[in-house]
């Protein structure tokens, strides 16, 4: 059976509804330093699919502090029902819709396909952290504890001396001081 995209009716040919699928490869569009290792089992349930299983890899990230990269490990178990429905036309749907929490969730086609690396993509994805601190007690940026005095230094952008000579021409120190 192919594990790019699983059919939905055949899983009611596999014994017990139950198809397990084992991926160990790089994922399009997830940078990651080692092949994603998981494991995923889907199983028919007639009016929906009970997804579950585990994967590991390893992904670069960027300090949100000190903009260092650093390697974190994600190691995740996630479990799923979804829901399996006919997508409605277009046409029959109102302009506007109040959507309650109970109607968020994830729906497929009960002739369609399920893509297991994109789903353990999104679980991923999901899994990383919203905070990326290399350590927990990261400084951040190291910023020189002087500046340096305008009028001992030249100013760094050029842009800025009509304006320091126009606060000079109005007897204004451009220091502020």
């Amino acid at each position: 059976m192919d594990t790019d995209r699983v059919y939905i009716p055949q899983l009611l040919h596999q014994p017990e509804k139950t198809l397990t699928l084992e991926i160990d490869a790089h994922l399009a569009d997830l940078e990651t330093l080692t092949p994603v290792r998981a494991e995923i089992q889907v199983t028919h349930q007639a009016t929906f699919l009970t997804v579950k299983g585990w994967a590991e890899t390893i992904v670069t990230l960027t300090c949100h502090r000190c903009l260092k990269n650093y390697n974190h490990r994600v190691a995740i178990a996630p479990e799923e029902l979804i829901w399996l429905q006919d997508d409605p036309d277009p046409a029959t749907l109102p302009l506007e819709q109040e959507v309650g929490i109970e109607d968020l969730m994830e729906t497929l086609p009960p002739n369609g396909y399920f893509h297991p690396a994109n789903w353990i993509y999104e679980q991923i994805c999901l899994a990383l952290p919203q905070r990326q601190l290399c350590e927990a007690d990261c400084p951040g940026i190291e910023v020189p504890n002087t500046v340096p005095e305008i009028q001992d230094s030249p100013l760094v952008d050029h842009r800025w001396a009509a304006l320091a000579q126009l606060q000079r021409q109005m007897g204004q120190d451009p220091r502020g001081e």
